[in-house]
């Protein structure tokens, strides 16, 4: 029997539905599905579901309190399944068959995925024959070639994803329990560190630092409003940004009734055609458009998985010579991107772009297969979208705009307009995302005189840097060697989750500034790209067998170290600088009725509030949610003063709770609010007062229910039944 190992349950069904050219026998072994065919030869697949084993450190150093965080540096590392009922279906079905493939994804995670479930096989059949199959998108084509041209297994590969894990979690796990010791932070609330997280938090607060350090300096912009045929446009000082005020107002000044055209140049720029989607760019992309890079990558993955897009975790830029390019575009001749297939088909030569990177394993992103819109999510929609224009993008022609360049005099000061136009779409009519608009101005000519219908002097200050957007976070990581293509956009995701940033751009919170501050000044190595950039260089080394894996991790050891050379130096000031920090994000604003500063807390019993450190001469408090980490940012509440709160849950994004005094108020109100309509009565004899002979005198005034009490004028009322005026309107009182 031939076993084949997929990475996930629904490749394994696609593969199996393609290797059996037809309708393959669904089983069930162990609880765990899989497919059995035979052409010839028995064969069975079966899927994983990612790893299904872990490393972890032996029971005797789980306790946080009795074992020191340095001795996890060099602690044994042991493996432990994760997914029993996997593991027990591949022992079934090892012990049975006689060949074993592994069609894994092809990338160092993949390879060691596909090594440890072979591995298990080895236990229960050691000698059984074994190879691999490599392929970047799950179409017909692509399988059968796979299947008919397997290789050996890739043990350096594998061995690469192996020491990535072991190095994380030794790092990740020894850091992370000496700094949540040092702050007391412990439970669910310990202090997470990381080999490539601390680095990258560290750029995100240092970003911020430069903002809060940032002191902004006035300056004047100046305008001036023409007309010509009617028509309005506007043109500005030569000098973009006067810093003198005095001179601001002396140009300003001097602007009349006219202008003279002083100069017109007109021009064309061609704007270049983007290269093959990467990883990275293609996070960059999804994420202009709205998608974080975890949201983005897992659609990826479903579309690479159900056959329409290729593997989306590459570095490549350059599609290889391997691919009909031409029968890839030929295959949305019809349906939704017909016009553009059939425009680029139109062309002699089909040359895509290239980019700076080209590498073996797998190729760009690009369509292996025609999705209908009826078939997919909204957002698999956009996503496999933006993948299929991205392709027809880079065989396409560069865009051409005409520009304009024109020049006014107004009594000796110099004013500018430059103009746009779009001449030649060329890949930007495939690719419509964040186009450039066009800035058009009439038709001028060198020397003509043109009235001034307005004029502007705009009061402005410079701005602080700007906060890392999630994609261009990812492009910066790739560049300082922070993570991989794979792993990026789940440390991004970590930060989130561990409350260290909210929001898009992402802002650090108090306990992000208190935990990188402590390690920039005490164990800087922690906060640096270097250090996290040369383990990555050496796992790479790892992969292309010039290095090995017991080499790279003594290394590594050694590193972490010699960072707890470092922390063990400066424990105390570590714990007093942890503390005082954290001690800030739980800082909501200034009490209303004493002054004094209102924290979050938690009761004897555990549950959380907002209590003033007047206590307990003040009482004053604020309840809070009971799950959710609580986030305070830095906007605060015009009408209290005290900071907006957010709830992060880990399962979605940050809930906004706003001020807590106000989220207070408004329920109370609502409370209130509920609780008179319970009260209100509901029949006309529950009012007090009104009996059954007042009721009857009521109903023959046309009275019968509550709401026509209500509503009606009250002496009208008296008129017609002889009833006290004072009566009817405290009657009426009880239920409006």
């Amino acid at each position: 029997m031939h076993l084949i190992i997929a990475e996930k349950h629904i490749a394994a069904k696609r593969i199996a539905s393609i290797l059996s050219s037809g309708k393959p026998e669904n089983k069930r072994i162990n609880g765990i599905d899989i497919y059995r065919f035979d052409n010839g030869e028995e064969t069975v697949i079966m899927g994983l579901s990612g790893h299904i084993v872990q490393l972890d450190f032996p029971r005797a150093y789980n306790n946080w309190q009795e074992v020191d965080a340095s001795e996890l540096v060099n602690a044994d590392i042991i493996t432990t399944p994760t997914h029993t009922r996997i593991v027990g279906a591949l022992k079934k079905l090892g012990r049975e068959a006689s060949k074993v493939t592994i069609a894994t994804d092809y990338d160092r995670e993949g390879e060691l995925i596909g090594v440890e479930a072979l591995e298990i096989v080895k236990e229960v059949n050691p000698d059984i024959e074994y190879d691999r199959v490599v392929y970047s998108a799950i179409t017909k084509s692509s399988i059968e070639e796979a299947f008919a041209n397997p290789i050996k297994i890739d043990f350096n590969l594998a061995d690469a994803g192996h020491s990535r894990q072991v190095i994380d979690l030794v790092w990740g796990a020894a850091l992370t329990r000496y700094l949540s010791l040092a702050a007391m932070r412990l439970g669910k609330s310990f202090l997470s560190v990381g080999r490539v997280q601390s680095p990258t938090l560290a750029l995100i607060v240092d970003r911020e630092k430069e903002r809060d350090a940032f002191v902004a300096q006035p300056y004047w912009e100046i305008y001036a409003t023409i007309t010509k045929d009617g028509e309005l446009f506007t043109i500005k000082h030569s000098t973009a940004r006067f810093w003198d005020k005095d001179e601001a107002d002396a140009a300003y000044g001097k602007i009349g009734s006219k202008a003279v055209v002083t100069l017109i140049e007109t021009g064309f720029k061609k704007d270049k055609p983007p290269t093959p989607f990467n990883t990275t760019e293609f996070i960059r992309a999804a994420n202009s458009i709205g998608f974080t890079p975890a949201k983005a990558m897992r659609i990826a993955e479903s579309l690479y998985t159900n056959g329409f897009i290729s593997y989306p975790r590459t570095d490549n830029t350059v599609y290889p010579k391997s691919i009909d390019l031409r029968a890839q575009i030929e295959m949305f001749s019809k349906g939704s991107f017909g016009k553009y297939a059939q425009k680029l088909l139109s062309k002699k030569d089909l040359t895509p772009t290239r980019g700076k990177k080209e590498t073996t394993d797998h190729p760009p992103i690009y369509p292996t297969s025609v999705a209908s819109k009826s078939k997919l999510g909204e957002d698999e929609w956009k996503v496999y979208e933006l993948v299929v224009r991205r392709f027809f993008a880079t065989f396409a022609g560069p865009a051409v705009w005409e520009t304009i360049k024109a020049r006014f005099d107004i009594n000796g000061e110099e004013f500018r307009a430059n103009g746009a136009r779009l001449v030649e779409e060329g890949w930007r009519w495939y690719y419509h995302y964040n186009a450039p608009e066009e800035r058009l101005l009439p038709q001028l000519t060198e020397g003509e005189t043109l009235p001034i219908s307005g004029k502007e002097m705009l009061d402005k200050e410079t701005m602080p840097p700007g906060r890392y957007g999630q994609g261009r976070l990812i492009k910066i990581m790739e560049d300082l060697g922070l993570g991989t293509k794979a792993t990026r956009h789940e440390i991004i995701s970590k930060l989130y989750s561990r409350s260290y940033v909210h929001g898009n751009p992402l802002q650090p919170t108090q306990t992000a500034y208190a935990v990188i501050e402590a390690l920039e000044k005490y164990a800087p190595t922690i906060t640096k790209p270097d250090m996290t950039s040369k383990l990555e260089e050496d796992m790479d080394r790892i992969a292309e067998g010039t290095v090995s894996e017991e080499e790279v991790l003594l290394e590594s050891r050694a590193m972490l170290s010699s960072v707890f050379e470092e922390l063990k130096k400066n424990q105390e000031n570590i714990s007093k600088a942890l503390r005082e920090g954290l001690r800030k994000d739980k800082i909501i604003g200034k009490c209303p009725e004493c002054g004094s500063e209102l924290m979050i807390r938690r009761s004897k019993r555990g549950s959380r509030f907002i209590g003033c450190n007047g206590y307990p001469d003040c009482t004053f408090s604020l309840p809070l949610p009971k799950s959710g980490n609580i986030l305070v940012t830095d906007k605060k509440c015009e009408k209290h003063g005290i900071y907006h709160i957010k709830v992060n849950t880990g399962k979605r994004r940050a809930w906004d709770l706003g001020c807590a005094y106000c989220n207070y108020l408004e329920w109370k109100a609502t409370l209130k609010e509920e609780n008179k309509a319970d009260d209100k009565p509901k029949r006309i004899t529950d009012i007090p007062g009104i009996g059954k002979v007042t009721a009857e005198k009521l109903n023959s005034a046309g009275i019968s229910t509550v709401e026509d009490l209500g509503k009606e004028d009250p002496r009208e009322i008296a008129k017609s039944t002889n009833l006290p005026v004072g009566k009817i309107i405290k009657w009426q009182e009880t239920v409006t």
